[in-house]
């Protein structure tokens, strides 16, 4: 009775105590997990982001952006891309003459449009001129139809003569990698033509405030200088995935020398608004403010804008571009919008993944961005995010807390699944009413591990007498034995049932005489050493113990537990204690106390496993053929001169696992049949080359003694030897040939060695 009072005393105070302090450490550690971020956590919150678009359902865009789209219609309409640039200049006329406001480019003329004509032309003027065949009004023709010819030229003309701004598109090598084959002549071309793309307003806090933690590129891709220069309104199409390929978010500014440059979608917005871009960016912090004149733009210090996505493809208008062409189109599409030219024909234009869609067009992510700009409709972390964030884990942390303690298991799970509910309503409603993010993951999970915390401690408070007569009575009995009671009461009753294992019995090798030189005291401590170690062993290859005898252990592999490898996990046991013994010995040595050496035998097979006794008195053991054949095992260890002895049965289960050598067949006492005996020497892979050499040789040696070949067996077993000079089952083998060569056993010998003892 003191004992379980004692027992209950130490329950409260390892799990009892204080547990509204410990809920306090589980919140503020995730407290300090939300402000630090874990990677993979981060993911799933990104993931809840895509959730909430879901749930958030489509809205309407706003009707000042439209798509001019490069379709398959287009394409099977005016030929397949590239178009002649002439295509392109008819494309600004006509959408300059329907009354665009803007014409922003999602596609590149990053190479001069060859023509063989020009060239023909250009050859026919300088012949004329060598041969002296000067003719004014032919000259003019040529220089007419030379005009006529360079698609580039015209699409310049086009741009410059358009009532709509045009506002062309270039991008940016991001890795330094893709960028090597640029010379610097190259990129300095470049920078000059991406003048269109720079921010009116660049500020500064200070001088290091240049090196933010901004994107940094390796080196611009403009479009060829006559285009370039045929517009002062440019913008990068870049897009940037999160980590788990996902784009959410636009950039809004790319730093290349010293210099911010904006994207096509704020370009184009800027344009339609006709007002300046400025970023101001501050010393450790980055991005402090970004605006389209008045427009406040919230991005986060890396100047990312979360893309607010209206639905999925096509929530926009789109209109082909050969409806266009041949003015099939309604002038009120296209009147006073931004129109923004881009492929989706399958093949020729960029897809990516979005929170809408797994292929989403890369043109519509541009116009999502022009639309939540010109709609003023935004999708960001308040300032106070973070904060609020943390008063959520904290407060909502412990105010779960004290409610779980307070009340019993079913309201305690009705209140948990209130605030989880609730905390997820809070952010979708924040998210579609008010464009706020707010972190759902870190405070959802500080909620469940409060949830399970406590949980736990009410559960082992309530189960702390249980769970303390199971630990006492395991230190008695099997734990296998003591839980399965515990769980089955039932089952403690007289009787058996009959299972298939591998029984388990070792004994030290002369411990008569090792306790003779003890005093008793020395002999307990030793004892209890060794024992503890081997039964360590055995309960971790999920064998149970059934009892021991002295300096003897018996122990059984596949009841009451199942263990359908019970063979390999006895072997592997087998290993791991001869391994043991070896570090024991040599610790043993040095404390000068005697060294132990153990003989096990193992043997698998139907027994008969239960509780058996008197009514009063019970053992879980074993009884059989099975358990009868690895005690004399053990004992022929001493025949052999081998410490690890196993039946063929047991050998032919774990074979992959382990690597044995047959010794020898024998008839053991109390059987007929003889039992094919191995000595395991270890794992698979792990035995040296001394040991595999041995291995082989005895074989053969073997081999020839089975064939009654004295004197050959003898002299494989004499190599073994030289392999192995202690080798006990060369040395037995041996003795065994020169007593057949003297006295031959009978003509019907079956090669096996009748033992004549226990």
């Amino acid at each position: 009775m003191d004992l379980l009072k004692k027992s209950g005393r130490a329950i409260k105070t390892v799990f009892s105590r204080k547990p509204l302090l410990l809920s306090f450490c589980i919140v503020v550690a995730g407290a300090l997990v939300f402000m630090s971020g874990i990677s993979f956590l981060d993911i799933i919150e990104l993931k809840t982001i895509d959730m909430r678009f879901k749930l958030r359902g489509d809205i309407p865009p706003g009707d000042r952006v439209v798509l001019a789209a490069i379709d398959e219609k287009s394409l099977k309409q005016e030929g397949r891309w590239v178009w002649p640039r002439t295509k392109i200049a008819a494309l600004v006329d006509k959408l300059s003459e329907k009354g665009a406001r803007v014409i922003a480019f999602d596609v590149g003329f990053f190479e001069p449009e060859s023509s063989e004509v020009i060239q023909t032309i250009g050859r026919i003027q300088a012949a004329s001129k060598d041969n002296a065949l000067r003719n004014k009004r032919f000259d003019d023709y040529l220089a007419t139809l030379k005009n006529r010819s360079d698609n580039d030229r015209i699409l310049v003309e086009a741009i410059q003569r358009s009532r709509a701004t045009v506002v062309l598109g270039f991008f940016f090598q991001m890795n330094p990698e893709d960028a090597l084959h640029i010379t610097e002549a190259e990129i300095e071309t470049h920078t000059r033509q991406i003048a269109g793309g720079r921010y009116t307003i660049e500020r500064f806090s200070s001088d290091r405030a240049r090196e933010a933690w901004l994107y940094r590129v390796a080196a611009p891709q403009s479009n060829i200088q006559a285009i370039s220069e045929a517009t002062s309104y440019a913008g990068y199409f870049n897009k940037l995935a999160d980590p788990d390929g996902v784009v959410r978010r636009m950039t809004m500014v790319m730093q290349f020398n010293n210099t911010l440059y904006a994207p096509l979608s704020l370009k184009a917005a800027g344009a339609y608004l006709d007002a300046p871009l400025s970023i101001t960016v501050e010393e450790d912090y980055g991005v402090a403010s970004l605006m389209l004149g008045d427009l406040s733009i919230p991005v986060d210090e890396r100047g990312d804008l979360l893309i607010n996505y209206r639905g999925p493809e096509k929530t926009f208008p789109h209109i082909s571009v050969t409806d266009i062409l041949n003015d099939t189109v309604d002038e009120s599409l296209i009147r006073d919008k931004i129109v923004l030219v881009g492929a989706t024909a399958i093949g020729i234009h960029d897809e990516c993944v979005t929170p809408v869609a797994k292929v989403f067009p890369g043109p519509e992510v541009h116009l999502n961005v022009i639309d939540a700009i010109l709609s003023e409709d935004f999708l960001f972390h308040p300032a106070w995010a973070a904060l609020f964030d943390l008063l959520v884990i904290i407060g909502g942390g412990m105010l779960l807390a004290y409610v779980l303690l307070k009340t019993s298991a079913l309201p305690g799970g009705l209140a948990m699944a209130a605030m989880f509910g609730g905390y997820l309503w809070l952010c979708q409603f924040f998210f579609t009413h008010m464009g706020w993010i707010l972190n759902m993951v870190y405070p959802l999970c500080v909620f469940l591990a409060i949830y399970l915390f406590v949980t736990s401690y009410k559960y082992l408070s309530e189960e702390g007498q249980k769970k303390f007569i199971r630990e006492a009575f395991s230190k008695y009995l099997a734990p296998e034995v003591v839980n399965q009671l515990i769980s089955s009461p039932q089952k403690l009753v007289l009787g058996g049932e009959r299972r298939e294992i591998t029984a388990f019995f070792s004994d030290v090798q002369g411990f008569t005489s090792i306790s003779e030189k003890l005093a008793p005291e020395e002999l307990v401590e030793l004892l209890n050493d060794f024992l503890t170690e081997v039964t360590d062993i055995i309960l971790h290859h999920k064998g149970a113990v059934d009892k021991f005898e002295g300096d003897a252990v018996i122990a059984f592999f596949g009841a009451p537990n199942e263990l359908p490898n019970h063979p390999e996990a006895a072997c592997l046991a087998c290993i791991d204690i001869q391994k043991r013994m070896v570090e024991l010995r040599a610790k043993w040595r040095e404390q000068g106390k005697p060294e132990l050496k153990v003989r096990i035998g193992l043997y698998s097979g139907p027994a008969v496993v239960g509780n058996m006794g008197s009514r009063n008195r019970m053992d879980y053991t074993m009884m059989g053929d099975t358990v009868n054949t690895a005690a004399r095992l053990e004992g022929v260890n001493k025949i052999y001169g081998t410490y690890t002895m196993v039946g063929q049965p047991t050998y032919e289960a774990a074979a992959d696992a382990l690597f044995a050598r047959e010794l020898d067949a024998v008839t053991v006492v109390g059987k007929k049949t003889p039992v094919a005996i191995y000595e395991v020497l270890g794992r698979r892979g792990e035995v040296d080359e001394t040991g595999v050499k041995t291995t082989e040789v005895y074989a053969k040696g073997l081999a020839a003694y089975r064939q009654r070949q004295w004197d050959q067996a003898v002299a494989w077993f004499k190599e073994a030897l030289a392999v192995t000079p202690d080798d006990g089952p060369s040395l037995t083998m041996i003795r065994r040939c020169e007593a057949y060569a003297e006295n031959p056993p009978p003509d019907d010998w079956n090669g096996a060695f009748s033992m004549m003892t226990k």
